[in-house]
């Protein structure tokens, strides 16, 4: 019985994205793939019968993750959601910790669509995520495929920063998070967090090599 509902939702969620979302035909076996890749997870880790055991809320744990969505929404300076619904049916999963999925979805956006900048930066924040933050080759390649489409745009930069950060990459990521600064607007709510940490980034750079914070 388990088994059947598995097969079943997998069903009706490939039925949704496809036809109610109106996905185009040419990335429904992208969407496929998403899919069985989450049955086979199942498969391998699922356990069912397994009592619960006591743990943590998760409720912190998904705010981390919704954040990373709002953070991409906020910087990339639109106050509505996204309309497009590869982006749409990702940041669903994003926001519920599916990371490797929302990039394989986004996989087929960017596939039909290799000019949709925002595909290309969530799909970034997806596969970072899923790699705990640090800044693998596919996220760095689709943050820098977003930042060249949209080269005003300080939410790529800002991004791949945060991620060469979290890999140690001080440096660079310090350089991309002045050149975002620059590009954001005077207005934007986030402008002084980012001037925040940007400062942070110089004394923490400056506490290493002993000298002066950068400027």
């Amino acid at each position: 019985m388990t088994w059947l509902l598995v097969a079943v939702l997998a069903l009706a969620g490939f039925v949704l994205i496809a036809l109610v979302f109106k996905a185009p035909r040419g990335g429904w076996e992208a969407i496929g793939a998403a899919l069985l890749l989450g049955i086979a997870g199942y498969g391998l880790q699922g356990r069912p019968q397994q009592p619960a055991s006591p743990k943590l809320s998760n409720e912190d744990s998904q705010r981390d993750t919704r954040a990373i969505v709002d953070a991409r929404l906020a910087l990339s300076g639109s106050d509505l959601p996204p309309t497009n619904s590869w982006i749409v049916f990702s940041d669903g999963l994003a926001r519920n910790g599916r990371f490797a999925e929302a990039a394989e979805v986004l996989r087929g956006a960017v596939t039909s669509d290799p000019a949709n900048a925002e595909a290309w930066l969530a799909m970034g924040n997806a596969l970072a995520a899923h790699a705990d933050g640090m800044p693998t080759p596919a996220a760095i390649f689709a943050y820098r495929k977003a930042s060249l489409l949209e080269p005003r745009n300080p939410a790529p930069l800002f991004f791949l920063g945060a991620a060469l950060a979290q890999g140690g990459q001080f440096a660079q990521a310090r350089e991309l998070w002045a050149e975002a600064l620059v590009l954001a607007p005077a207005d934007a709510p986030w402008r002084e967090g980012l001037a925040d940490r940007l400062g942070q980034l110089d004394r923490f750079i400056a506490g290493q090599s002993g000298g002066a914070p950068l400027q």
